[in-house]
């Protein structure tokens, strides 16, 4: 090799340290900060799914607690949507505690319905008669303490001789459905 064609390898080698040390040191520390970055995150998202592992049982715990309240709630509800269905049950939950009780159901009224924000409520009046005012408290606890829970709106009572007569109403909540119903208020 001449004199001449070192000279020219020695530029070209020159200028291609000068070309990679202008264009290639910015790409280099460009990808050196972007796999910086990348590291960053990954390691970020390293440590919130170690978090959220953690959490999963702490969370597991709460949607069984919630399912078992959202369960107990459905159990104090009537689970009918309509009000035909919501009296019928009524009627049938209370006939079963009067009968338990002692108590003789002589009538009922048509159930009066209310909605409001999701919820109806129904209300059902009926007739009661009874030899022993004792059984009157066995039936008001049994009803207190019904499933779905049942609540006492009015209550009245007199007495005839040797039986108690009276009337007794009794409210009932569900969700509402979508469609009204004929017998709403």
């Amino acid at each position: 090799m001449t004199k001449r064609e070192k000279n020219i390898l020695l530029l070209a080698a020159v200028v291609a340290v000068v070309f990679a040390i202008t264009q290639g040191f910015p790409l280099l520390k460009e990808k050196y900060t972007q796999n910086k970055a990348e590291i960053a995150q990954i390691k970020s998202d390293i440590e919130r799914e170690r978090r959220l592992f953690a959490d999963s049982e702490i969370w597991q715990e709460r949607r069984l607690n919630t399912d078992q309240e959202l369960e107990n709630l459905r159990q104090l509800t009537v689970q009918e949507t309509t009000v035909p269905l919501i009296s019928a049950n009524l009627q049938r939950v209370v006939r079963t505690h009067a009968n338990n009780a002692g108590l003789n159901i002589t009538s009922s009224k048509l159930a009066e319905s209310m909605r409001s924000d999701g919820w109806l409520l129904v209300e059902q009046e009926l007739s009661i008669q009874t030899d022993d005012q004792s059984n009157i408290l066995g039936f008001l606890r049994s009803v207190e303490n019904s499933t779905p829970k049942l609540g006492i709106s009015a209550f009245s009572l007199r007495r005839n001789r040797n039986r108690y007569a009276g009337t007794i109403t009794v409210v009932g909540f569900s969700r509402a459905s979508i469609e009204r119903e004929s017998g709403d208020v």
